[in-house]
């Protein structure tokens, strides 16, 4: 059949109500977008107050009320039509710029495409008088006069019920109430985190979930709002982030490395007051926090990029919920450049979660709290018996516990020192427990000290350091090492040789499958070559397959950091645990090892005085 025959489809209008139905699924794709777009006009409208309250998840009632300037009955109308704003304004010309949006909402669509799919009630006041529409699967009633009961001399409530009777295809892509709600539940938070100044109330099913009060402006407002959404342990374990670059500011708060969580859920980004989800802060994280934590952490952060309007383009996606940047790559390292400057700051310090979380762990399960408490020994015969009592001139009046005289003692305490070393932020060595955990009594309690994972981070620094003033010094072996390994092992290494000088290690072959160590990196002191080597052979093994070596020296370096380390089980001098003490206090990080696990836990004496019943 020739073209010509064939039949031509006829293009034809799609009728209004269908084309809202449609942009209601893009845009109202379940009930937390619903309540984001209207918590969001809120907003721009000036609102200080704003309570949402759900019912069944949202599908069955969602109301959003706030404070604002409110609308004039004669604005009602056209408030629900599609892609009519208040927010966008014509220039002299009579064009509007979608590149420069300064509100959150600016396309018109929110209340036309939520109306079409439900049965929705707009009660608003600007005025002395109030009015009401009413709409039903888009069609509209009113306006007519109505009773304001909002919180303020004007505002607007949207009380939405019913959402997507209209299209009840839609209801069988819903998730249960519970998860609904735990979606709006997160679209506020949001909200209320990029919003300090305004109060916000969240109750689902008559109960409250979620209510934070407005905070003042300034960097201690929003730390107090941080606090109240992400909890009081993150506001006692983060560090303020402030920098700026070409017009671009960067502020906001991140946690410490030793805070950190198993998941990247705990990671936002706020742009010019706008919650995002960006690829780009996934990496971010990533790389300025690629020193401190394992692969399988991830940090906390909240970090807010306040720029030009025209850098950013908000109307990527119809949710507004993804950006694109103009100058990706200047605010990437604008913000890497910032999180590693403000970890810098942060010293040896650690979170107070490692003291908490060993307090914890210090109290055996089910065993009974309080000032009556009395405590209960074991031996190690697994034999429950009772404290001793002792009588004033210190002899027992009853039969103390049996001890295996036999066993080598577990602690070494040395003798004390001067008080003013208690001065110091991580006090004076006062004993070593098992030849790897160092005891130091500070002014206000004790800290415990993990004495390879300290030293392991003491080293890194120091590579890293040297590495930045030219390279690793070197220590030339009065009798080179010779070690052996498979042939592919020792080929991956002479071919990284020249790396390898540069972190101070000197290899060379030396016959098939052996290498010849002749210098080592010269604040390694004593270390095992060996084992080094097998290490680094394996860890090239992974990184040939895609990185090159000096992609990865970071790594390359906290792996010789490791294994060049003290290690656990070597017992040091009084002189040399305080040595440590003091290093760590000079060394950035130094309050987590390369890996992120915590290198000291911190016990103040009230936190001992409660576990021993002396503090309530």
């Amino acid at each position: 059949m020739p073209d010509s025959a064939l039949p031509r489809p006829e293009i034809l209008r799609l009728p209004p109500d269908v084309i809202n139905r449609i942009a209601a699924g893009e845009v109202v794709e379940r009930p937390a977008a619903a309540v984001k777009e209207l918590v969001e006009n809120a907003i721009d409208a000036g609102a200080r107050r704003i309570i949402v309250t759900l019912e069944g998840g949202g599908l069955a009632r969602l109301c959003v009320e706030d404070d604002g300037c409110g609308l004039a009955p004669e604005e009602l109308r056209l408030a629900l039509e599609r892609h009519a704003t208040s927010k966008l304004k014509p220039d002299e010309t009579g064009g509007i710029d979608l590149l420069n949006i300064s509100s959150l909402g600016f396309r018109g669509e929110a209340l036309a495409s939520i109306a079409a799919v439900s049965r929705m009630r707009l009660l608003s006041r600007a005025g002395r008088d109030a009015a009401e529409l009413v709409i039903e699967g888009g069609r509209i009633e009113g306006p007519k006069p109505a009773a304001f009961t909002g919180q303020g001399a004007t505002g607007t409530q949207v009380d939405v019920r019913d959402l997507f009777f209209a299209t009840p295809a839609r209801l069988k892509f819903m998730k249960g109430e519970r998860a609904e709600t735990l979606g709006v539940a997160d679209a506020v938070k949001r909200l209320a985190m990029a919003h300090p100044g305004v109060a916000f109330t969240l109750t689902s099913d008559g109960r409250e979930s979620f209510r934070v009060s407005a905070e003042l402006p300034g960097e201690e407002g929003r730390l107090n709002r941080l606090g109240a959404v992400l909890g009081r342990n993150f506001q006692d374990n983060c560090i303020a982030i402030d920098a700026e670059r070409d017009g671009v500011r960067l502020s906001g708060f991140a946690g410490l490395p030793t805070y950190s969580r198993g998941n990247a859920q705990m990671q936002y980004l706020f742009v010019n007051g706008r919650p995002v989800k960006d690829r780009l802060m996934t990496g971010v994280v990533r790389a300025a926090y690629q020193d401190f934590l394992a692969r399988d952490r991830h940090p906390v952060v909240a970090l807010f990029l306040e720029l030009d309007p025209e850098q950013v383009d908000v109307n990527v996606h119809p949710a507004k919920t993804e950006v694109r940047f103009r100058d990706a790559a200047s605010i990437r390292g604008l913000m890497i450049g910032a999180l590693r400057h403000g970890l810098a700051g942060a010293g040896h310090r650690a979170s107070t979660t490692v003291a908490a979380f060993a307090l914890g762990r210090a109290r055996p399960e089910g065993a009974p709290t309080g000032p009556l408490f009395a405590p209960v020994m074991a031996s190690r015969w697994g034999q429950r018996v009772a404290p001793s009592s002792f009588s004033q001139s210190g002899v027992s009046d009853r039969v103390s516990p049996t001890y295996d005289a036999g066993l080598p003692p577990s602690a070494r305490v040395e003798p004390v020192m001067e008080a003013p070393e208690n001065a110091f932020p991580l006090g004076a060595a006062r004993a070593q427990l098992h030849e790897t955990y160092i005891i130091a009594q500070t002014e206000d309690g004790i800290v415990i000290v993990d004495q390879h994972a300290a030293h392991e981070r003491i080293v890194y620094e120091r590579m890293k350091t040297e590495m930045q003033n030219g390279g690793v010094q070197r220590q030339p072996l009065l009798i080179p090492d010779i070690v052996t390994l498979t042939e592919e092992e020792a080929g991956r290494l002479l071919q990284h040789a020249d790396q390898l000088a540069a972190f101070g290690l000197e290899i060379e072959a030396f016959g098939r499958g052996a290498i010849c160590v002749r210098a080592t990196p010269s604040l390694f002191g004593e270390m095992d070559t060996a084992g080094l080597l097998q290490d680094l052979a394996d860890d090239f093994a992974e990184y040939d397959a895609g990185l090159s070596l000096s992609e990865k020296f970071e790594e390359v370096m906290g792996n010789m950091a490791c294994r060049s380390s003290v290690r656990a089980g070597r017992r040091l001098t009084a002189a040399e645990m305080n040595a440590l003490l003091r290093d760590m206090e000079a060394t950035p990080f130094s309050g987590q090892c390369n890996h992120g696990r915590p290198t000291y836990v911190e016990l103040k004496r009230a936190d001992i005085e409660r576990l021993f019943g002396r503090r309530g």
